[in-house]
């Protein structure tokens, strides 16, 4: 079983704002595969589904950023989830709007939500799915995350999200390390030539070899 977290917080007076990123590519994912996310559970909104043959659970935590690690241990906890099938979806200021990264470990980089989740999980050794929201340092921080995207913003950002429906379907299909080669630092034609590769080499040993 697998579980995909996006960050953001509770509330309409949150809704579309550069701390919610990782909602909105949830709700995106959601409504693209006809997804209701309406279950409740220890205060986060789920949905359940089977990607590539796998049980996937999509989850909203419904506490506030800061508090979002309470949400995904009890989820872990109860649905005996391993720490290396989880990804997190959140907002990161040191990447410019339109950009985003994938990595398998590190630091929180000042980001409350994951500062909280790697106190509840008790390691920084969790994928995460990091998506640029630019920085503008003459606003307070807090406030800056709290704003709304420009109309230019989201132009940029609905390109993204949508490219995030193929990073999900993938980190079900080739291993992590071939998903951030396949998507990360511009190296995308030879990432997918690795990726496909890689699915060329387990068709052919489970239909000859098994």
């Amino acid at each position: 079983m697998k579980l995909i977290v996006g960050l953001g917080n509770p509330g309409k007076s949150y809704e579309n704002t550069r701390h919610n990123i990782g909602f909105m590519v949830i709700d995106n994912y959601c409504l693209k595969y006809n997804l209701k996310i309406t279950n409740k559970k220890f205060d986060g909104l789920y949905t359940e589904t089977i990607i590539n043959g796998e049980k996937v659970i999509l989850l909203k935590p419904q506490k506030y950023m800061n508090l979002s690690g309470e949400v995904v241990r009890d989820f872990v906890k109860f649905f005996k989830i391993d720490i290396n099938d989880i990804l997190i979806i959140n907002d990161d200021l040191d990447l410019d709007v339109g950009r985003y990264k994938l990595k398998s470990s590190g630091s929180s980089g000042g980001h409350n939500g994951l500062k909280n989740i790697e106190l509840h999980l008790g390691t920084k050794n969790y994928k995460r799915l990091k998506i640029g929201i630019s920085n503008n340092k003459l606003i307070e921080t807090k406030d800056y995350v709290l704003g709304k995207f420009s109309k230019d913003e989201l132009n940029l950002l609905n390109n993204i999200i949508i490219k995030t429906e193929d990073i999900i379907n993938d980190f079900f299909k080739i291993n992590f390390d071939l998903l951030m080669t396949k998507y990360n630092n511009n190296w995308y034609p030879i990432g997918i030539f690795l990726a496909y590769m890689e699915d060329f080499i387990w068709n052919f040993l489970i239909i000859y070899l098994i």
